[in-house]
């Protein structure tokens, strides 16, 4: 399910595209790519000890983003103009950025193993800033949760990997 929201005021300053996400996948995972992207999600050089504990694995024009819950993706999706800063991180378990090339102009959210289109958008070729906020990751036991995820996305050539909240599991 997908439900686009956007507009501008009375001043045409542009407020972003929020798009929500439901969906189902499986091993913990779900990516985010170019409609192009050659990546193989299942090379040993994707998820890497490093990409684990980021909770985000960054491929050729691909995103592996690592959730709670096995299967239930519950997301909020920003389209920003620009990185947002200064923002408390109090409320969030786990903040990640990275990055992603687009270049065919097609970003798509997927589901995990069988990369069906969960949903996708037009965006101008270039690379991207995401950030993806984790919340109530605690809440899962065994396979369940009430996990649920922000991820926001904008224009940035310097973007680069950083764990800006780090997951604590207790």
């Amino acid at each position: 399910m997908v439900v686009p929201r956007g507009h501008f005021n009375r001043r045409m300053i542009y407020f972003p595209m929020k798009y929500k996400l439901d969906f189902t996948t499986q091993y913990r995972q779900f990516y985010i790519g170019d409609k192009g992207y050659s990546q193989d999600t299942g090379d040993e050089g994707f998820w890497t000890i490093e990409a684990m504990d980021a909770h985000l694995a960054i491929g050729n024009g691909i995103l592996g983003v690592g959730i709670g819950s096995y299967g239930h993706v519950k997301a909020e999706v920003f389209i920003l103009t620009s990185k947002r800063n200064n923002v408390d991180y109090s409320s969030y378990d786990h903040v990640v950025e990275g990055w992603i090339d687009i270049q065919s102009g097609v970003l798509q959210f997927l589901d995990c193993p069988n990369s069906h289109v969960e949903f996708e958008l037009q965006v101008a070729p270039s690379r991207y800033g995401v950030r993806v906020y984790s919340l109530n990751l605690g809440s899962v036991i065994g396979d369940y949760g009430d996990d649920s995820y922000e991820i926001e996305i904008w224009p940035d050539v310097h973007a680069e990997l950083i764990i800006l909240k780090q997951y604590q599991e207790e």
